[in-house]
This record gives structure tokens, C-alpha cells and sequence, in this order.
């Protein structure tokens, strides 16, 4: 019989994130189907509010390595207590987020106890007692089925793409685990992190919204000017106000490097298609873009998508988009931003 460990770190203030709940659903549907046994596993300096938060999922162990040695996202210690705690459960499949924590140490722990990894899951299904997993390759453009008789079996999910678990908290007493941390392990130390004003932060994994900017913001308009400036107040504006992360396409990012009138705030981090980032919120919304096929690739995990175009014929009128505006982008953001001022 499958032992399947849910294996998760806990946030600064014991609880589970977002991403470590969509891993625990997986975990726990994964277990019903092949009627195997559930594990529960949690590692950092407080567990018991995450223990608490899972209490009801059906696990018949909650294991956990507590204490300030786990505290930061430090490889030797990490490694050490997830390396525990896969022994502990005695796991035959291991799910866990593809958070940056947990991808950092995973390859290098499932090395340490004889299992195989595969990273970027995107689902997991059971059927007649076998365990397959799907995943994406070459920039979300090819899609694998992957099955393995190697065991432990490592699986990294990404992000957003499985429903997170829901659930009653309750109490439950965790089963410690302990991992003795000699001085060498600790020598590197975490002094703190530094990250950008709220305000200032365009990247947000976890926005609602998911609002890319296209090359159009830097052409000429109706009056055959271009206006740059005003483009940048209008998108500054517009994520401040309503938290959305900022994509761009890959025409746009570019533009820099070529001496000609760019965003100032853009970069190629904000870049989304064939060539940058597959984000995941549940909405998108696109203006100035036509919607060409390598910058509609990054559009693959978003839930519901719009665009704002003055072309009818562009390409996200070709069955890209849900919903299509035919409008002028300057016009209809600015009027957004009035309303969401008001």
C-alpha cells in the first residue's frame, strides 16, 4: 500500500500557505483513489497553527521538525528535516509546493534517500493502482504524461494548479522528529530580506488580476504623438490601485534595448508568452497587444482573459480572448482608474 506524504514548510507565523494547501488537495485526492495511507509533515520554527489548520485532512500521522534552526530557508537544515521526515512516513510518493523554499532542497534530498523527483507537476492522477502525472515542457507548448516504479516518488507542484484543500480546522498533537543540527550546518545565516515598497512591486504571484501591457502604449495615437508618460501614470495607477500583477509582451520589454521610448518600470521579468513567464491568476487582462501566438502562450493557466484593442481583426479576437473591447486603451483605463478611485 502507497504511503503518500503531504510535506510542506510553514509560513514566519506557523501557518500554510496558499501553494502548500494546493499540495495538500493533491495529496489528499491522490490517497483516497489509490486508497493508500496519508501523511501529514510540516518544517520550520513554529508548525503547530499549520498542524491545526490540517487536522481534519484525513492524515494518519502528522509528523514535524520544529524549532529556530528551521526557522530560514537555509539548505543544510531544510534538506536535514525534510530528509527526516520522508524516513519517519516511510513515503512510497512525496508532494510538496514548488515554492522556492522547497525547490531549492528537493533534488538533493530525494538524492539522499534513494528516490527519483520530478518537478513543474501540473496534475496527478491514480488509475488501476498507477500513479501518472502530467507536466509541460518547452515553455507550456508540449504536454507529458510521466509514470515511474521508482520509490520514494518526489513531486513538485507548481502553483495554482490544483484546487487548494478546504477544510475544518481542528487539534492535533504532531509526532516530533528529531534532527540533530551541528554548527557547520549553520553556517549560513539568513539576516534578513529586503523587497520593494507595496507600491512599488509590480510582480505579484498571487494577484487576482494579471495585467499586461502591449507595444501599443509607445506608439503614436490618434493625434499622432506618442505619449509615453501618460501610459506610465495610467498602468502605475491602475496596479496600485487595484493590487494586479504587470506582464508585458516580449515587443514591449524590448523596446529599451533598442533606444526607443520604453516603460520605465518594465523589464524582461515582466515578460509573459514563449519566451517568459506562464503566470496563473484567475484573470487576465491585456491592452495594446494583438494577441500573437508566442505572447498568447504565456496565457495557458489564466482562468478568464480579456483584451483591449482598437484592431477587430488582432489576434485575440481569433478565439484568444473570452472577451474582446474594441476600444482605445488610453481612454478605457483611465475611466478604470476613475472609478476605482472614486
Amino acid at each position: 500500500m502507497d504511503i503518500i506524504l503531504f510535506l510542506a514548510h510553514s509560513e514566519e507565523d506557523g501557518a500554510l500557505g496558499q501553494p502548500a494547501r494546493e499540495a495538500l488537495g493533491a495529496a489528499v485526492e491522490l490517497s483516497q483513489a489509490l486508497r493508500g495511507t496519508l501523511v501529514a509533515a510540516v518544517y520550520g520554527a513554529t508548525v503547530q497553527p499549520a498542524a491545526d489548520a490540517i487536522a481534519n485532512c484525513g492524515a494518519s500521522r502528522f509528523l514535524a521538525v520544529a524549532g529556530e534552526d528551521f526557522a530560514s530557508a537555509r539548505y543544510a537544515t531544510n534538506a536535514a528535516a525534510c530528509e527526516a521526515l520522508i524516513r519517519a512516513a516511510q513515503a512510497t510518493i512525496v508532494i510538496t509546493a514548488a515554492t522556492s523554499r522547497s525547490s531549492r532542497i528537493t533534488a538533493g534530498v530525494t538524492l539522499r534517500v534513494g528516490g527519483c523527483v520530478d518537478t513543474h507537476v501540473t496534475g496527478i492522477a491514480a488509475d488501476s493502482g498507477s500513479v501518472t502525472l502530467t507536466r509541460w515542457f518547452y515553455r507550456q507548448r508540449i504536454e507529458a504524461s510521466l509514470t515511474r516504479t521508482q520509490r520514494p516518488w518526489v513531486l513538485l507542484l507548481d502553483p495554482s494548479a490544483h484546487a487548494a484543500w478546504q477544510g475544518e480546522s481542528g487539534s492535533v498533537t504532531p509526532e516530533p522528529i528529531a534532527v540533530p543540527v551541528s554548527e557547520s550546518m549553520r553556517r549560513t545565516t539568513v539576516r534578513g530580506t529586503i523587497t520593494p515598497p507595496a507600491d512599488q512591486q509590480t510582480i505579484r504571484p498571487d494577484a487576482k488580476l494579471l495585467f499586461v501591457a502591449g507595444a501599443g502604449w509607445t506608439k503614436k495615437q490618434k493625434d499622432g504623438q506618442t505619449h509615453v508618460p501618460e501610459a506610465e501614470t495610467i498602468i502605475v495607477d491602475f496596479l496600485k490601485k487595484s493590487k494586479a500583477s504587470l506582464g508585458s509582451s516580449k515587443s514591449l520589454v524590448e523596446m529599451s534595448g533598442e533606444n526607443q521610448s520604453a516603460l520605465r518600470f518594465m523589464s524582461h521579468l515582466n515578460q509573459v508568452g514563449q519566451t517568459g513567464a506562464t503566470p496563473r491568476h484567475p484573470k487576465g487582462l491585456s491592452a495594446c497587444c494583438h494577441g500573437e501566438e508566442p505572447h498568447t502562450v504565456g496565457w495557458r493557466f489564466i482562468g478568464e482573459r480579456r483584451a483591449i484593442n482598437l484592431d477587430p481583426n488582432c489576434g485575440w479576437a481569433r478565439g484568444k480572448a473570452d472577451v474582446l473591447y474594441v476600444a482605445d486603451a488610453f481612454e478605457v483605463m483611465s475611466k478604470v482608474n476613475a472609478l476605482l478611485g472614486s
